[in-house]
Protein backbone atom coordinates (compact mmCIF):
# COMPACT_ATOMS: atom_id res chain seq x y z
CA UNK A 1 0.00 0.00 0.00
CA UNK A 2 1.73 3.16 -1.05
CA UNK A 3 0.68 4.22 -4.52
CA UNK A 4 -2.35 6.35 -3.66
CA UNK A 5 -2.36 9.75 -2.01
CA UNK A 6 -5.78 9.11 -0.42
CA UNK A 7 -7.00 6.29 1.80
CA UNK A 8 -10.47 5.47 3.09
CA UNK A 9 -10.80 3.36 6.23
CA UNK A 10 -14.11 1.87 7.35
CA UNK A 11 -13.57 0.86 10.93
CA UNK A 12 -15.00 -0.17 14.23
CA UNK A 13 -13.18 -1.27 17.38
CA UNK A 14 -12.44 -4.77 16.08
CA UNK A 15 -11.68 -4.46 12.37
CA UNK A 16 -10.77 -2.02 9.63
CA UNK A 17 -11.26 -2.11 5.88
CA UNK A 18 -8.43 -0.07 4.33
CA UNK A 19 -9.08 1.21 0.79
CA UNK A 20 -6.57 3.20 -1.20
CA UNK A 21 -8.23 5.55 -3.66
CA UNK A 22 -6.77 5.03 -7.13
CA UNK A 23 -8.39 4.12 -10.44
CA UNK A 24 -9.42 0.87 -8.75
CA UNK A 25 -10.00 0.29 -5.07
CA UNK A 26 -8.52 -2.70 -3.32
CA UNK A 27 -9.47 -3.47 0.27
CA UNK A 28 -7.02 -4.74 2.89
CA UNK A 29 -8.48 -6.04 6.16
CA UNK A 30 -6.89 -5.39 9.56
CA UNK A 31 -8.28 -6.86 12.76
CA UNK A 32 -7.74 -6.01 16.38
CA UNK A 33 -6.05 -8.75 18.38
CA UNK A 34 -8.59 -8.28 21.20
CA UNK A 35 -10.88 -11.19 20.38
CA UNK A 36 -13.85 -12.48 22.33
CA UNK A 37 -11.71 -15.40 23.56
CA UNK A 38 -8.99 -13.06 24.85
CA UNK A 39 -11.64 -10.94 26.54
CA UNK A 40 -13.04 -13.95 28.40
CA UNK A 41 -9.56 -15.18 29.36
CA UNK A 42 -8.57 -11.74 30.67
CA UNK A 43 -11.88 -11.32 32.46
CA UNK A 44 -11.24 -14.58 34.32
CA UNK A 45 -8.14 -12.91 35.79
CA UNK A 46 -10.18 -9.90 36.83
CA UNK A 47 -11.86 -6.93 35.26
CA UNK A 48 -8.79 -4.69 35.69
CA UNK A 49 -6.64 -7.25 33.85
CA UNK A 50 -9.18 -7.44 31.03
CA UNK A 51 -9.34 -3.66 30.73
CA UNK A 52 -5.53 -3.35 30.61
CA UNK A 53 -5.27 -6.09 27.97
CA UNK A 54 -8.01 -4.45 25.90
CA UNK A 55 -6.30 -1.04 26.03
CA UNK A 56 -2.94 -2.51 25.05
CA UNK A 57 -4.34 -4.45 22.08
CA UNK A 58 -6.51 -1.51 20.99
CA UNK A 59 -3.41 0.71 20.97
CA UNK A 60 -1.58 -1.82 18.76
CA UNK A 61 -4.57 -1.92 16.38
CA UNK A 62 -4.62 1.89 16.10
CA UNK A 63 -0.83 1.95 15.60
CA UNK A 64 -1.18 -0.34 12.56
CA UNK A 65 -3.73 2.06 11.07
CA UNK A 66 -1.57 5.09 11.87
CA UNK A 67 1.32 3.51 9.95
CA UNK A 68 -0.92 3.16 6.87
CA UNK A 69 -2.29 6.70 7.17
CA UNK A 70 1.28 8.06 7.42
CA UNK A 71 1.88 6.97 3.82
CA UNK A 72 -0.93 9.17 2.42
CA UNK A 73 -1.79 12.84 2.01
CA UNK A 74 -5.39 12.47 3.12
CA UNK A 75 -7.47 9.92 4.99
CA UNK A 76 -11.18 9.36 5.41
CA UNK A 77 -12.15 7.50 8.59
CA UNK A 78 -15.72 6.24 8.54
CA UNK A 79 -17.86 3.66 10.25
CA UNK A 80 -20.57 3.09 12.86
CA UNK A 81 -18.59 3.26 16.14
CA UNK A 82 -16.52 5.84 18.03
CA UNK A 83 -13.30 4.06 16.98
CA UNK A 84 -12.80 6.41 14.01
CA UNK A 85 -12.92 9.48 16.26
CA UNK A 86 -10.62 7.86 18.83
CA UNK A 87 -8.06 7.18 16.08
CA UNK A 88 -8.43 10.69 14.65
CA UNK A 89 -7.81 12.19 18.10
CA UNK A 90 -4.65 10.10 18.53
CA UNK A 91 -3.39 11.15 15.11
CA UNK A 92 -4.08 14.84 15.71
CA UNK A 93 -2.02 14.71 18.93
CA UNK A 94 1.01 13.56 16.91
CA UNK A 95 2.61 16.44 15.00
CA UNK A 96 4.12 13.95 12.55
CA UNK A 97 0.66 13.85 10.93
CA UNK A 98 0.12 17.63 10.68
CA UNK A 99 0.34 17.64 6.86
CA UNK A 100 -2.19 14.84 6.43
CA UNK A 101 -5.82 15.82 5.98
CA UNK A 102 -7.99 13.59 8.19
CA UNK A 103 -11.78 13.57 7.88
CA UNK A 104 -14.15 11.60 10.09
CA UNK A 105 -17.62 10.64 8.83
CA UNK A 106 -20.35 8.65 10.57
CA UNK A 107 -21.48 5.69 8.44
CA UNK A 108 -23.42 2.48 8.91
CA UNK A 109 -22.19 -1.02 8.23
CA UNK A 110 -21.72 -1.48 4.50
CA UNK A 111 -20.96 -4.15 1.98
CA UNK A 112 -17.55 -4.01 0.30
CA UNK A 113 -19.11 -2.53 -2.84
CA UNK A 114 -20.92 0.15 -0.80
CA UNK A 115 -17.64 1.03 0.95
CA UNK A 116 -15.88 1.39 -2.41
CA UNK A 117 -18.65 3.63 -3.77
CA UNK A 118 -18.57 5.71 -0.58
CA UNK A 119 -14.78 6.21 -0.79
CA UNK A 120 -14.81 6.89 -4.55
CA UNK A 121 -17.65 9.41 -4.17
CA UNK A 122 -16.02 11.13 -1.19
CA UNK A 123 -12.58 11.60 -2.78
CA UNK A 124 -14.01 12.48 -6.21
CA UNK A 125 -15.70 15.49 -4.62
CA UNK A 126 -12.51 16.70 -2.96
Amino acid sequence: MNTAKSVGIWMDHSKAHVMEFTTTIKTVYIESEFTHQKKEKSLAKGEKSMHNKEQHLQAEYYKKLEEIIKLHEEALLFGPSDAKQELANLIRENHQYNDIKIDVVQADKMTTNQEHVFVRHYFSRH
